[in-house]
């Protein structure tokens, strides 16, 4: 048997190595991947119809709004954007609404979809002057 030093210097080595394997394990879950290309406008815009992104085209037209109450506001000034469809992974998905910072000077111009030659396109959605 060796002596105490001896033994000490085992057992630090031992939690060493344990705690290594443990935050080796817990980083391989911290893996950062790039999220796809957004279908949204650019809510800052300030310029007519302008997409952040390609334009968003549907071959069904979208199904009607989801009633929804508009909840208190949570502070002075705050304006309500009501909820939308969006186009992805080819149906529709809810977009509920939600309460942003007005931005003074501008008002907000809701998503619409319009029928074209393409089938349905999404449209609006910005800050307009």
């Amino acid at each position: 048997m060796g002596t105490r030093e001896d033994i000490a210097m085992i057992l630090n080595s031992r939690l060493w190595l344990a705690g290594a394997a443990l935050s080796t394990l817990t980083l391989t879950g911290c893996i950062v991947a790039p999220v796809g290309q957004p279908y949204y406008d650019d809510p800052y815009s300030n310029l007519p119809n302008t997409q952040a992104y390609a334009p968003v085209y549907a071959p069904m037209a979208p199904p009607a709004p989801y009633y929804e109450p508009v909840p208190v506001a949570p502070y002075a000034g705050a304006i309500w954007i009501g909820g939308n469809w969006n186009w992805s992974s080819g149906r529709y998905n809810w977009a509920p609404g939600r309460y942003v910072h007005g931005r003074p000077g501008y008002h907000w111009e809701p998503r619409r979809w319009d029928r074209g030659p393409r089938g349905w396109h999404q449209r609006g959605g910005g800050w307009r002057r």
